[in-house]
């Protein structure tokens, strides 16, 4: 098993597995939709966060109240958990980095090509939004008991080498990689924004296809872009561009072609849907509205499919 991190992605290898078991991850800046009670269609990728190792942490900068969605991108396949700090992204329940199997608190990849927000009911999820930890703006702050460790959190198993032959029917062998060691708690979290249009696939795998003795976890720290750039030397990215601006200069939305069954909150998890958004934290502490969240006519969305030659963004 080995974590590395090159040209801002995350590679998680099991060579110990297999030769194919790699799993790239990539976190994406994009348009902040804005919260006013609508869903929007999926926004545009506007390049990768860059993503670099500090005194051995993964850290990527944000900018306060940025959106960010994750990218997945593999043909093996893995189970993934993603959590917002010590919170479970899917559920709303509490993390941990492996996975509960009837509660369903993880993604199967590549049959689920990327994450948005947080698991709501249905067909839609609450936009991932960074925020500084400290003023409740967070899901984590609302549902934790703890104190909030803040970042983003994934853990990864891959399928047992002998199905996967057995579906792909193709030989194993044992390359060399590069590792280094998981993050401590960081200063920024991840809050609740406007809704998006997006499944998250109900799982459709037998508990026994996966390996889940061989796992790898990270904690990705969340960083301002002052910290960014007196800890890498490098500037940090501008600021991102509204939602507003986005389609008055007629650049597309995404809409993606899904057949598959959404699965539905937990009956006994709170979930993201009993938490303040962002913006409703904003004002029942009085500190105005939120920046730019002014609702916005989109066109017709593009419909894309998760292994089409078309991209997102």
């Amino acid at each position: 098993m080995a974590l590395s991190i090159d040209v801002d992605t995350l590679y998680f290898e099991f060579p110990d597995v297999h030769v194919d078991a790699e799993l790239k991850v990539s976190f994406h800046r994009t348009v902040r939709v804005p919260d006013d009670g609508n869903e929007y269609p999926l926004p545009p990728s506007l390049g990768r966060f860059p993503l670099r190792v500090v005194d051995d942490r993964p850290v990527l900068p944000v900018w306060q109240s940025e959106a960010c969605w994750i990218k997945f991108d593999t043909r093996y396949p893995f189970l993934v958990k993603v959590g917002a700090g010590d919170i479970d992204a899917v559920t709303g329940g509490p993390w941990t980095p492996g996975p509960d199997f009837e509660a369903e608190d993880y993604l199967e990849v590549p049959a689920q090509p990327w994450i948005d927000g947080f698991g709501a009911d249905g067909d839609a999820v609450r936009q991932f939004v960074a925020m500084p930890l400290g003023a409740g703006y967070t899901v984590e702050e609302q549902l934790a008991r703890g104190p909030a460790s803040g970042g983003i959190r994934i853990a990864v198993s891959p399928m047992r080498a002998e199905v996967y032959d057995r579906r792909r029917d193709i030989a194993d062998s044992r390359p060399p990689v590069m590792t280094f060691a998981s993050p401590v708690p960081d200063g920024m979290g991840v809050g609740a924004g406007g809704s998006i249009s997006q499944r998250i696939a109900s799982p459709v795998e037998e508990r026994r296809v996966w390996d889940l003795d061989h796992r790898t976890a990270v904690h990705v720290a969340l960083i301002n872009s002052e910290q960014w750039e007196s800890l890498t030397g490098a500037a940090p990215p501008t600021e991102p561009i509204t939602a507003r601006e986005y389609t008055e200069r007629g650049y597309p939305w995404f809409e993606l072609y899904d057949e598959s069954v959404a699965r539905r909150a937990s009956a006994t998890l709170p979930g993201v849907d009993s938490v303040d958004s962002v913006a409703e934290v904003l004002a029942r502490r009085g500190e105005g509205p939120l920046p730019s969240n002014e609702s916005v006519e989109v066109p017709e969305p593009i419909r894309i499919r998760p292994r089409g030659r078309r991209r997102r963004g």
